[in-house]
Protein backbone atom coordinates (compact mmCIF):
# COMPACT_ATOMS: atom_id res chain seq x y z
CA UNK A 1 0.00 0.00 0.00
CA UNK A 2 1.27 3.35 -0.65
CA UNK A 3 1.16 6.20 2.27
CA UNK A 4 -2.49 7.39 0.96
CA UNK A 5 -4.13 3.92 1.27
CA UNK A 6 -3.80 2.87 -2.74
CA UNK A 7 -2.80 -0.64 -3.73
CA UNK A 8 0.71 -0.26 -4.66
CA UNK A 9 1.51 -0.73 -8.61
CA UNK A 10 4.96 -2.20 -7.64
CA UNK A 11 5.43 -5.86 -7.16
CA UNK A 12 7.73 -7.40 -4.56
CA UNK A 13 9.97 -10.19 -5.87
CA UNK A 14 9.46 -12.29 -2.40
CA UNK A 15 5.45 -12.41 -3.25
CA UNK A 16 6.38 -14.27 -6.87
CA UNK A 17 6.16 -17.86 -7.20
CA UNK A 18 9.16 -19.31 -7.53
CA UNK A 19 10.52 -21.39 -10.64
CA UNK A 20 10.10 -24.79 -9.07
CA UNK A 21 6.95 -24.01 -6.59
CA UNK A 22 4.27 -24.64 -10.31
CA UNK A 23 6.39 -27.86 -10.58
CA UNK A 24 6.40 -29.18 -7.36
CA UNK A 25 2.09 -28.74 -6.78
CA UNK A 26 1.93 -30.28 -10.03
CA UNK A 27 3.84 -33.82 -8.83
CA UNK A 28 1.90 -33.27 -5.82
CA UNK A 29 -1.46 -33.64 -7.63
CA UNK A 30 -0.25 -36.62 -9.52
CA UNK A 31 1.10 -38.41 -7.16
CA UNK A 32 4.54 -38.05 -9.42
CA UNK A 33 7.37 -39.72 -7.36
CA UNK A 34 11.26 -38.31 -8.62
CA UNK A 35 13.77 -40.39 -10.24
CA UNK A 36 16.19 -41.73 -8.44
CA UNK A 37 19.64 -40.44 -8.50
CA UNK A 38 21.12 -44.00 -8.81
CA UNK A 39 18.58 -44.54 -11.75
CA UNK A 40 20.39 -41.60 -13.86
CA UNK A 41 23.21 -43.11 -16.07
CA UNK A 42 23.83 -39.98 -18.15
CA UNK A 43 23.99 -36.31 -16.34
CA UNK A 44 23.07 -33.32 -17.89
CA UNK A 45 26.24 -30.34 -17.84
CA UNK A 46 23.64 -28.40 -16.06
CA UNK A 47 22.53 -31.08 -13.22
CA UNK A 48 19.13 -30.91 -10.80
CA UNK A 49 20.14 -28.01 -7.94
CA UNK A 50 17.36 -26.90 -6.00
CA UNK A 51 19.68 -24.67 -4.27
CA UNK A 52 19.99 -22.83 -7.61
CA UNK A 53 16.34 -23.54 -9.04
CA UNK A 54 15.25 -21.62 -5.38
CA UNK A 55 16.62 -18.79 -6.83
CA UNK A 56 14.85 -17.88 -10.10
CA UNK A 57 11.74 -16.89 -11.05
CA UNK A 58 9.87 -16.38 -14.30
CA UNK A 59 7.49 -13.64 -14.29
CA UNK A 60 5.43 -12.09 -16.60
CA UNK A 61 5.35 -7.99 -16.23
CA UNK A 62 6.82 -5.07 -16.55
CA UNK A 63 10.45 -5.54 -14.86
CA UNK A 64 9.83 -1.39 -14.34
CA UNK A 65 7.69 -2.47 -11.40
CA UNK A 66 9.50 -4.75 -9.27
CA UNK A 67 10.54 -4.59 -6.34
CA UNK A 68 14.18 -5.61 -6.06
CA UNK A 69 17.46 -4.30 -5.53
CA UNK A 70 18.14 -3.97 -9.24
CA UNK A 71 16.34 -3.91 -12.67
CA UNK A 72 18.17 -3.71 -15.82
CA UNK A 73 16.90 -1.32 -18.49
CA UNK A 74 17.98 -2.78 -22.32
CA UNK A 75 18.95 0.51 -24.13
CA UNK A 76 21.04 1.15 -26.95
CA UNK A 77 24.64 2.93 -27.00
CA UNK A 78 23.32 6.48 -26.00
CA UNK A 79 21.89 4.83 -23.45
CA UNK A 80 18.28 6.77 -24.95
CA UNK A 81 16.62 4.08 -26.66
CA UNK A 82 12.82 3.87 -27.05
CA UNK A 83 11.61 0.39 -26.38
CA UNK A 84 8.74 -0.48 -24.49
CA UNK A 85 11.42 -1.68 -21.52
CA UNK A 86 12.92 1.71 -21.18
CA UNK A 87 10.18 3.91 -21.84
CA UNK A 88 8.42 2.25 -18.88
CA UNK A 89 11.59 2.57 -16.69
CA UNK A 90 12.03 6.28 -17.32
CA UNK A 91 8.23 7.07 -16.41
CA UNK A 92 8.18 5.05 -13.53
CA UNK A 93 12.00 7.07 -12.42
CA UNK A 94 11.01 10.21 -13.16
CA UNK A 95 12.90 13.38 -14.92
CA UNK A 96 16.04 12.82 -12.55
CA UNK A 97 16.94 9.57 -14.20
CA UNK A 98 17.53 11.47 -17.82
CA UNK A 99 19.59 13.73 -15.61
CA UNK A 100 22.13 10.90 -14.32
CA UNK A 101 22.27 9.00 -17.89
CA UNK A 102 24.01 12.08 -19.05
CA UNK A 103 26.55 12.16 -16.75
CA UNK A 104 27.34 8.31 -17.84
CA UNK A 105 27.91 9.44 -21.41
CA UNK A 106 26.64 6.41 -22.81
CA UNK A 107 27.26 2.99 -22.86
CA UNK A 108 28.89 0.81 -25.43
CA UNK A 109 27.58 -2.87 -26.28
CA UNK A 110 28.20 -5.29 -23.85
CA UNK A 111 29.08 -3.18 -20.80
CA UNK A 112 26.68 -2.88 -17.82
CA UNK A 113 26.12 0.87 -16.20
CA UNK A 114 24.92 1.77 -12.91
CA UNK A 115 22.23 4.72 -11.69
CA UNK A 116 20.30 5.14 -8.90
CA UNK A 117 16.43 3.76 -9.39
CA UNK A 118 14.80 7.05 -8.30
CA UNK A 119 11.05 6.96 -8.17
CA UNK A 120 10.95 3.22 -8.72
CA UNK A 121 10.82 0.53 -6.64
CA UNK A 122 14.06 -0.81 -7.16
CA UNK A 123 17.12 0.88 -5.18
CA UNK A 124 19.20 0.99 -8.76
CA UNK A 125 18.93 0.51 -12.31
CA UNK A 126 21.98 -1.58 -14.56
CA UNK A 127 21.83 -0.58 -17.82
CA UNK A 128 23.35 -2.07 -20.66
CA UNK A 129 23.75 -2.59 -24.56
CA UNK A 130 22.80 -5.65 -26.55
CA UNK A 131 24.13 -6.29 -29.85
CA UNK A 132 22.85 -5.85 -33.36
CA UNK A 133 22.23 -9.32 -35.12
CA UNK A 134 23.70 -10.17 -38.53
CA UNK A 135 23.58 -13.58 -39.07
CA UNK A 136 26.91 -13.31 -40.89
CA UNK A 137 28.15 -11.84 -37.84
CA UNK A 138 26.52 -14.47 -35.29
CA UNK A 139 30.06 -14.87 -33.37
CA UNK A 140 30.29 -11.47 -32.47
CA UNK A 141 26.65 -10.87 -31.63
CA UNK A 142 26.62 -14.29 -28.96
CA UNK A 143 29.78 -13.29 -27.65
CA UNK A 144 27.86 -9.65 -26.78
CA UNK A 145 24.89 -10.59 -25.22
CA UNK A 146 26.59 -13.16 -22.93
CA UNK A 147 28.86 -9.93 -21.80
CA UNK A 148 25.65 -8.24 -20.83
CA UNK A 149 24.11 -10.96 -19.00
CA UNK A 150 27.74 -11.41 -17.36
CA UNK A 151 28.55 -7.99 -16.64
CA UNK A 152 25.09 -7.47 -15.19
CA UNK A 153 25.54 -10.14 -12.48
CA UNK A 154 28.89 -8.99 -11.91
CA UNK A 155 27.98 -5.86 -11.29
CA UNK A 156 25.18 -6.62 -8.86
CA UNK A 157 27.46 -8.72 -6.66
CA UNK A 158 30.64 -6.22 -6.61
CA UNK A 159 27.76 -4.00 -5.12
CA UNK A 160 26.15 -6.92 -2.54
CA UNK A 161 22.85 -6.52 -4.18
CA UNK A 162 20.33 -9.33 -3.31
CA UNK A 163 18.03 -9.42 -6.23
CA UNK A 164 17.75 -8.73 -9.62
CA UNK A 165 15.45 -8.27 -12.42
CA UNK A 166 16.01 -8.91 -15.76
CA UNK A 167 14.42 -7.70 -19.07
CA UNK A 168 14.74 -9.30 -22.37
CA UNK A 169 17.97 -7.46 -23.47
CA UNK A 170 17.83 -8.14 -27.25
CA UNK A 171 14.91 -5.54 -28.59
CA UNK A 172 13.07 -6.05 -31.80
CA UNK A 173 14.73 -3.19 -33.04
CA UNK A 174 18.44 -4.97 -32.48
CA UNK A 175 17.05 -8.32 -34.39
CA UNK A 176 18.60 -10.75 -32.27
CA UNK A 177 16.19 -14.13 -32.48
CA UNK A 178 14.45 -14.37 -28.83
CA UNK A 179 15.04 -18.37 -28.62
CA UNK A 180 18.90 -17.90 -29.24
CA UNK A 181 18.84 -15.31 -27.36
CA UNK A 182 17.16 -16.78 -24.10
CA UNK A 183 19.61 -19.77 -24.59
CA UNK A 184 22.72 -17.04 -24.02
CA UNK A 185 20.52 -15.55 -20.92
CA UNK A 186 19.83 -18.68 -19.13
CA UNK A 187 23.07 -21.18 -19.36
CA UNK A 188 25.17 -17.19 -18.64
CA UNK A 189 22.75 -17.06 -14.98
CA UNK A 190 23.04 -20.97 -14.20
CA UNK A 191 26.98 -20.69 -14.64
CA UNK A 192 27.04 -17.36 -12.94
CA UNK A 193 24.62 -19.22 -9.63
CA UNK A 194 27.01 -22.32 -9.88
CA UNK A 195 29.65 -20.28 -8.50
CA UNK A 196 28.37 -17.21 -7.05
CA UNK A 197 25.30 -18.38 -5.88
CA UNK A 198 25.76 -17.24 -2.65
CA UNK A 199 25.87 -13.28 -3.57
CA UNK A 200 22.25 -13.64 -5.33
CA UNK A 201 19.01 -14.50 -3.30
CA UNK A 202 16.79 -14.36 -6.36
CA UNK A 203 17.07 -13.51 -10.04
CA UNK A 204 13.81 -12.61 -11.97
CA UNK A 205 13.52 -13.17 -15.81
CA UNK A 206 10.47 -10.66 -16.39
CA UNK A 207 8.91 -11.08 -19.91
CA UNK A 208 6.27 -10.12 -21.73
CA UNK A 209 3.05 -12.76 -22.84
CA UNK A 210 5.05 -13.08 -26.38
CA UNK A 211 8.41 -14.21 -24.62
CA UNK A 212 6.70 -15.97 -22.03
CA UNK A 213 6.31 -19.07 -24.04
CA UNK A 214 9.68 -19.39 -24.74
CA UNK A 215 11.58 -19.02 -21.46
CA UNK A 216 8.99 -21.97 -20.54
CA UNK A 217 10.15 -23.68 -23.29
CA UNK A 218 13.99 -23.37 -22.20
CA UNK A 219 14.07 -22.92 -18.50
CA UNK A 220 14.07 -25.97 -18.11
CA UNK A 221 17.22 -27.61 -20.22
CA UNK A 222 19.13 -25.52 -17.64
CA UNK A 223 17.44 -25.19 -14.37
CA UNK A 224 15.90 -28.70 -14.60
CA UNK A 225 13.59 -28.74 -11.21
CA UNK A 226 14.21 -32.62 -10.83
CA UNK A 227 16.07 -35.44 -11.88
CA UNK A 228 13.34 -36.60 -14.29
CA UNK A 229 13.43 -33.53 -15.87
CA UNK A 230 17.33 -33.31 -16.16
CA UNK A 231 17.01 -36.69 -18.30
CA UNK A 232 14.21 -35.14 -20.52
CA UNK A 233 15.72 -32.28 -21.44
CA UNK A 234 19.13 -33.47 -21.95
CA UNK A 235 18.38 -34.46 -25.51
CA UNK A 236 16.78 -30.83 -26.47
CA UNK A 237 20.39 -29.04 -25.47
CA UNK A 238 22.19 -26.93 -28.53
CA UNK A 239 25.41 -28.51 -29.41
CA UNK A 240 27.07 -25.11 -28.37
CA UNK A 241 26.50 -24.66 -24.47
CA UNK A 242 29.63 -22.73 -23.82
CA UNK A 243 32.14 -22.91 -21.24
CA UNK A 244 32.16 -23.34 -17.59
CA UNK A 245 31.12 -19.49 -17.46
CA UNK A 246 28.16 -20.02 -20.34
CA UNK A 247 30.66 -17.80 -23.05
CA UNK A 248 30.21 -18.82 -26.40
CA UNK A 249 33.18 -21.00 -27.43
CA UNK A 250 35.08 -20.24 -30.77
CA UNK A 251 37.01 -22.74 -32.25
CA UNK A 252 39.23 -20.81 -34.45
CA UNK A 253 40.06 -18.61 -31.62
CA UNK A 254 41.63 -21.63 -29.64
CA UNK A 255 45.50 -21.23 -29.82
CA UNK A 256 47.67 -24.30 -30.47
CA UNK A 257 50.53 -24.55 -29.07
CA UNK A 258 53.90 -26.65 -29.34
CA UNK A 259 57.04 -26.86 -28.57
CA UNK A 260 58.95 -27.57 -31.65
CA UNK A 261 56.93 -25.95 -34.37
CA UNK A 262 59.15 -27.12 -37.20
CA UNK A 263 57.75 -30.59 -36.50
CA UNK A 264 54.58 -31.82 -38.54
CA UNK A 265 51.80 -31.95 -36.19
CA UNK A 266 50.88 -35.76 -36.58
CA UNK A 267 54.72 -35.67 -35.03
CA UNK A 268 54.28 -33.79 -32.12
CA UNK A 269 53.72 -36.02 -28.67
CA UNK A 270 51.11 -34.54 -26.41
CA UNK A 271 52.05 -30.93 -27.46
CA UNK A 272 48.83 -29.79 -29.17
CA UNK A 273 46.35 -28.53 -26.64
CA UNK A 274 43.51 -30.94 -27.89
CA UNK A 275 45.78 -33.63 -26.79
CA UNK A 276 46.17 -31.58 -23.68
CA UNK A 277 42.51 -31.99 -23.13
CA UNK A 278 42.29 -35.64 -24.19
CA UNK A 279 44.11 -36.66 -21.48
CA UNK A 280 41.92 -34.71 -18.47
CA UNK A 281 40.50 -36.63 -16.03
CA UNK A 282 41.79 -40.37 -17.31
CA UNK A 283 45.00 -40.32 -15.26
CA UNK A 284 45.83 -39.14 -11.65
CA UNK A 285 47.47 -35.74 -10.82
CA UNK A 286 51.07 -37.42 -11.57
CA UNK A 287 50.26 -37.55 -15.01
CA UNK A 288 48.98 -34.43 -14.87
CA UNK A 289 52.17 -32.94 -13.31
CA UNK A 290 54.08 -34.93 -16.14
CA UNK A 291 57.87 -36.92 -14.89
CA UNK A 292 58.08 -34.23 -11.86
CA UNK A 293 61.62 -36.30 -10.98
CA UNK A 294 62.75 -35.83 -14.31
CA UNK A 295 61.68 -32.10 -14.26
CA UNK A 296 63.69 -32.20 -11.04
CA UNK A 297 66.81 -33.64 -11.93
CA UNK A 298 67.04 -31.55 -15.22
CA UNK A 299 66.53 -28.65 -13.43
CA UNK A 300 69.69 -29.59 -11.18
CA UNK A 301 71.93 -30.53 -13.83
CA UNK A 302 70.94 -26.83 -15.22
CA UNK A 303 69.39 -28.46 -18.67
CA UNK A 304 66.16 -26.56 -18.11
CA UNK A 305 66.64 -22.29 -18.61
CA UNK A 306 64.33 -20.41 -17.07
CA UNK A 307 61.96 -19.92 -19.83
CA UNK A 308 61.39 -23.42 -20.31
CA UNK A 309 60.67 -23.91 -16.27
CA UNK A 310 58.16 -21.03 -16.92
CA UNK A 311 56.30 -22.71 -19.86
CA UNK A 312 56.59 -25.85 -18.12
CA UNK A 313 54.81 -24.33 -15.24
CA UNK A 314 52.13 -22.52 -17.33
CA UNK A 315 51.31 -25.56 -19.48
CA UNK A 316 50.48 -27.56 -16.15
CA UNK A 317 48.11 -24.56 -14.39
CA UNK A 318 46.56 -24.66 -17.53
CA UNK A 319 45.80 -27.91 -17.05
CA UNK A 320 44.43 -27.84 -14.03
CA UNK A 321 42.32 -25.20 -14.73
CA UNK A 322 40.77 -26.93 -18.41
CA UNK A 323 39.72 -29.33 -15.54
CA UNK A 324 38.45 -27.47 -13.06
CA UNK A 325 36.27 -25.89 -15.82
CA UNK A 326 35.20 -29.19 -16.78
CA UNK A 327 34.57 -31.02 -13.52
CA UNK A 328 31.34 -30.47 -11.15
CA UNK A 329 32.50 -28.92 -8.35
CA UNK A 330 28.71 -28.01 -6.75
CA UNK A 331 29.52 -30.32 -3.58
CA UNK A 332 32.79 -28.05 -3.16
CA UNK A 333 30.86 -24.82 -3.80
CA UNK A 334 27.83 -25.68 -1.30
CA UNK A 335 30.84 -25.19 1.72
CA UNK A 336 30.63 -21.72 1.26
CA UNK A 337 34.49 -21.94 2.43
CA UNK A 338 35.48 -19.82 -0.34
CA UNK A 339 33.57 -16.52 -1.54
CA UNK A 340 34.12 -13.35 -2.80
CA UNK A 341 33.04 -10.31 -0.59
CA UNK A 342 33.87 -6.63 -0.81
CA UNK A 343 36.92 -4.77 -1.91
CA UNK A 344 39.35 -3.61 1.48
CA UNK A 345 40.35 0.29 1.78
CA UNK A 346 42.21 0.21 -1.31
CA UNK A 347 39.49 -0.89 -3.52
CA UNK A 348 41.16 -4.32 -3.88
CA UNK A 349 38.79 -7.28 -4.12
CA UNK A 350 38.76 -9.66 -1.13
CA UNK A 351 38.38 -13.02 -0.72
CA UNK A 352 37.30 -14.78 2.04
CA UNK A 353 38.42 -18.10 3.42
CA UNK A 354 36.55 -19.60 6.21
CA UNK A 355 38.40 -22.59 7.77
CA UNK A 356 35.53 -24.71 10.13
CA UNK A 357 33.79 -25.03 6.64
CA UNK A 358 36.44 -27.17 5.32
CA UNK A 359 35.75 -30.88 6.27
CA UNK A 360 39.32 -32.01 5.65
CA UNK A 361 38.74 -35.68 6.55
CA UNK A 362 35.45 -35.80 4.72
CA UNK A 363 35.89 -33.94 1.48
CA UNK A 364 38.48 -34.91 -2.19
CA UNK A 365 40.81 -32.50 -1.38
CA UNK A 366 41.95 -32.70 -5.16
CA UNK A 367 38.57 -31.37 -6.14
CA UNK A 368 38.89 -28.93 -3.40
CA UNK A 369 42.17 -27.34 -5.45
CA UNK A 370 40.54 -27.76 -8.56
CA UNK A 371 37.70 -25.42 -6.85
CA UNK A 372 40.29 -22.87 -5.84
CA UNK A 373 41.28 -22.56 -8.95
CA UNK A 374 38.17 -22.39 -10.69
CA UNK A 375 37.24 -19.60 -8.73
CA UNK A 376 40.73 -17.60 -8.19
CA UNK A 377 41.54 -17.52 -11.55
CA UNK A 378 39.79 -14.73 -12.98
CA UNK A 379 40.62 -12.93 -9.27
CA UNK A 380 43.99 -13.18 -9.41
CA UNK A 381 44.99 -11.36 -12.48
CA UNK A 382 44.16 -8.14 -10.44
CA UNK A 383 45.45 -7.39 -6.91
CA UNK A 384 43.94 -8.87 -4.14
CA UNK A 385 43.64 -9.78 -0.33
CA UNK A 386 42.38 -13.24 1.27
CA UNK A 387 40.82 -12.93 5.00
CA UNK A 388 41.22 -16.63 6.64
CA UNK A 389 38.71 -17.21 9.71
CA UNK A 390 40.25 -19.20 11.95
CA UNK A 391 37.52 -19.32 14.08
CA UNK A 392 36.66 -22.19 16.23
CA UNK A 393 38.78 -24.16 13.66
CA UNK A 394 39.10 -28.11 15.07
CA UNK A 395 42.04 -30.82 13.97
CA UNK A 396 39.19 -31.91 11.33
CA UNK A 397 39.26 -28.62 9.80
CA UNK A 398 43.57 -27.98 9.55
CA UNK A 399 44.83 -27.86 5.77
CA UNK A 400 47.53 -30.12 5.68
CA UNK A 401 50.45 -28.53 5.18
CA UNK A 402 51.52 -30.93 1.65
CA UNK A 403 48.08 -29.77 0.83
CA UNK A 404 49.07 -26.45 0.68
CA UNK A 405 52.62 -26.58 -0.73
CA UNK A 406 51.04 -28.28 -3.78
CA UNK A 407 48.40 -25.58 -4.17
CA UNK A 408 51.22 -23.13 -4.11
CA UNK A 409 53.43 -25.04 -6.85
CA UNK A 410 50.38 -25.38 -8.92
CA UNK A 411 48.65 -21.66 -9.02
CA UNK A 412 49.88 -19.71 -11.76
CA UNK A 413 52.20 -16.94 -10.91
CA UNK A 414 49.68 -14.16 -10.98
CA UNK A 415 48.35 -15.66 -7.56
CA UNK A 416 51.23 -14.45 -5.70
CA UNK A 417 52.24 -11.58 -7.49
CA UNK A 418 49.08 -10.08 -7.08
CA UNK A 419 48.21 -11.40 -3.19
CA UNK A 420 48.79 -7.84 -1.31
CA UNK A 421 47.70 -9.23 2.27
CA UNK A 422 46.38 -12.13 3.87
CA UNK A 423 44.24 -11.68 7.39
CA UNK A 424 44.66 -14.38 9.76
CA UNK A 425 41.49 -13.70 11.67
CA UNK A 426 41.40 -14.87 15.53
CA UNK A 427 44.98 -17.56 15.38
CA UNK A 428 45.74 -19.37 18.14
CA UNK A 429 49.03 -19.38 19.14
CA UNK A 430 49.18 -23.15 17.56
CA UNK A 431 48.17 -21.77 14.28
CA UNK A 432 50.89 -19.03 14.35
CA UNK A 433 53.72 -21.49 14.62
CA UNK A 434 52.79 -23.83 12.06
CA UNK A 435 52.03 -20.48 9.91
CA UNK A 436 55.58 -19.40 10.58
CA UNK A 437 57.23 -22.78 10.15
CA UNK A 438 55.83 -22.95 6.73
CA UNK A 439 56.11 -19.46 5.23
CA UNK A 440 59.65 -19.56 6.49
CA UNK A 441 60.98 -23.09 5.53
CA UNK A 442 58.09 -24.48 2.83
CA UNK A 443 57.23 -21.61 0.75
CA UNK A 444 59.04 -18.18 -0.13
CA UNK A 445 57.55 -14.38 0.17
CA UNK A 446 54.72 -15.14 1.68
CA UNK A 447 55.50 -14.44 5.18
CA UNK A 448 55.60 -10.91 4.88
CA UNK A 449 52.49 -10.76 3.79
CA UNK A 450 50.58 -12.19 6.24
CA UNK A 451 48.81 -10.26 9.14
CA UNK A 452 47.87 -12.00 12.07
CA UNK A 453 44.10 -10.29 13.50
CA UNK A 454 42.81 -10.64 16.98
CA UNK A 455 39.39 -9.01 16.49
CA UNK A 456 36.94 -7.84 14.10
CA UNK A 457 37.93 -4.24 14.80
CA UNK A 458 41.32 -4.51 13.65
CA UNK A 459 39.92 -5.98 10.60
CA UNK A 460 37.90 -3.30 9.92
CA UNK A 461 40.49 -1.25 9.76
CA UNK A 462 41.67 -1.99 6.51
CA UNK A 463 38.55 -3.47 5.35
CA UNK A 464 34.85 -1.70 6.03
CA UNK A 465 32.63 -3.85 7.74
CA UNK A 466 29.96 -3.21 4.97
CA UNK A 467 32.37 -4.79 2.27
CA UNK A 468 32.65 -8.06 4.66
CA UNK A 469 30.29 -10.87 4.46
CA UNK A 470 30.46 -12.61 7.76
CA UNK A 471 29.58 -15.91 9.20
CA UNK A 472 27.58 -15.18 11.97
CA UNK A 473 29.59 -17.59 14.32
CA UNK A 474 32.45 -15.51 13.65
CA UNK A 475 30.45 -12.56 14.81
CA UNK A 476 29.44 -14.49 17.99
CA UNK A 477 33.03 -15.70 18.64
CA UNK A 478 34.08 -12.08 18.13
CA UNK A 479 31.57 -10.66 20.47
CA UNK A 480 31.88 -13.44 23.34
CA UNK A 481 35.91 -12.56 23.25
CA UNK A 482 36.05 -9.13 22.35
CA UNK A 483 33.12 -7.25 24.25
CA UNK A 484 29.67 -7.16 22.54
CA UNK A 485 30.20 -4.05 20.69
CA UNK A 486 30.03 -6.59 17.27
CA UNK A 487 26.70 -8.52 18.47
CA UNK A 488 24.71 -6.01 16.51
CA UNK A 489 26.42 -5.99 13.58
CA UNK A 490 24.11 -7.71 10.99
CA UNK A 491 25.41 -11.54 9.51
CA UNK A 492 24.95 -11.81 6.19
CA UNK A 493 21.59 -14.09 5.23
CA UNK A 494 23.49 -15.76 2.79
CA UNK A 495 25.79 -17.54 4.94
Amino acid sequence: MDPLGAPSQFVDVDSLPGWSDAYEAKQLDCHQSPVEKARVDVRSPFPYRKDINEKIILWKGDVALLNCTAIVNTSNETLADKNAVSESIFMHAGPDLKDELQKLKGCRTGEAKLTKGFNLAARFIIHTVGPKYKSRYRTAAESSLYSCYRNVLQLAKEQAMCSVGFCVINTLKRCYPLEDATHIALRTVRRFLEVHGETLEKVVFAVSELEEATYQKLLPLYFPRSLEEEVQSLPYLPADIGNAEGEPVVPERQIRITEKPGIPDDASDEEGLEADLSFIGSHAFARMEGDVDKQRRLILQGQLSEAALQKQHQRNYNRWLCQARAEDLSDIASLKALYQTGVDNCGRTVMVVVGRNIPVTLIDMEKALLYFIHVMDHIAVKEYVLVYFHTLTNDYNQLDSNFLKKLYDVVDAKYKRNLKALYFVHPTFRSKVSAWFFTTFTVSGLKDKIHYVESLQQLFTAIPPEQMDLPPFVLEYDARENGPYYSSYPPSPDL
